[in-house]
């Protein structure tokens, strides 16, 4: 736009140039979530404030609330998103390979980087000491992770049994039995300190050796 005689054009140009584009809602969501898994995980679920949170994603309290309208909501908000981009990975990362053995290896890895992660586990630690004066987070962890985890993985083997890749017959049983071998066992003896998170190589031969076991007995 050209700059008429007294100039307010120009001057209204470069004002709407420099004016900072608003970030959208659901980018801001992301960050408040990451604020407040990494908070809670670190300081629990009592110590953490919404007044916190929102000093950690660098946003006003007047945006954190319009966008999370209480704590239990916004611990709800934190295990749905990272489960959301999760199975995202699960479904994108396995759907990359044509052979059922790798494939399987690359889920069961990606899901135990999930489950195995630090900053879960501390997750996990809090849910169990904080359940009694908070029940909400341990019913929102159980629906929202756990059960989610579970319910993906049978739907991915469902999808191969139903492609003739395996032979099964219940499915949801598979699904949990293989996800404990694979990753709540571990997941557990990190959690009450009988030893450290697995290395990412350990995991990875660990879903080698469960992926070859559990396709001897259902290779069909």
């Amino acid at each position: 736009m050209k700059a008429t005689q007294d100039g307010s054009a120009e001057t209204d140009e470069r004002r709407f140039r420099g004016r900072p584009q608003a970030r959208p809602d659901e980018e801001t969501r992301i960050i408040i979530y990451e604020a407040a898994r990494h908070l809670f995980a670190v300081g629990g679920f009592a110590a953490t404030s919404m007044e916190m949170v929102a000093r950690s994603a660098g946003v006003s309290t007047k945006t954190l609330y319009r966008l999370v309208p209480n704590k239990s909501a916004l611990f709800e908000g934190t295990v749905s998103d990272r489960m959301d981009r999760f199975l995202s990975a699960v479904n994108l990362r396995a759907a990359e390979h044509e052979d059922i053995e790798v494939a399987l290896r690359t889920a069961l890895l990606t899901c135990a980087e999930l489950v195995l992660d630090e900053e879960v586990i501390s997750l996990n630690r809090m849910m169990i000491a904080e359940s009694d004066r908070f029940p909400e987070i341990s019913a929102t962890f159980y629906q929202k992770a756990m059960r989610r985890t579970v319910a993906a993985f049978a739907d991915w083997l469902r999808v191969r049994r139903d492609n003739g890749a395996i032979v099964l017959d219940d499915v949801d049983e598979a699904a949990g039995m293989l996800l404990g071998m694979m990753v709540f066992e571990p997941q557990r003896a990190a959690l009450f300190g009988h030893q450290p998170a697995p290395s990412h190589e350990a995991i990875a031969e660990r879903a080698h050796h469960c992926a070859a076991l559990f396709l001897r007995g259902c290779g069909g």
